[in-house]
């Protein structure tokens, strides 16, 4: 009677733990998804986003005077002094 019990214990350990580790994987599993679809979505938004406008100045000749330059360039208005 006594190797039976230890016998169903241990099935009953077993099963726990295989329990507890299915749980535990599918857990992981349903967070690396939300990271990846995180990242994804981040990727895409910088996608999206466009590219940064870079300001150029020209060159002007010796003695003449600095013209102000005012424009828009979609993101706000930028003086240029």
């Amino acid at each position: 009677m006594q190797s039976i019990r230890s016998v169903l214990f241990t099935a009953a350990a077993i099963a726990v733990t295989l329990a507890a580790f299915v749980f535990t994987a599918s857990l992981a599993l349903a967070l690396a998804g939300i990271a990846a679809v995180v990242a994804i979505g981040s990727a895409i938004a910088t996608r999206l986003n466009g590219r940064s406008v870079h300001a150029r100045s020209r060159a002007r000749p010796a003695g003449a005077a600095r013209e102000m330059r005012i424009w828009n360039d979609g993101r706000g208005t930028i003086i240029d002094l």
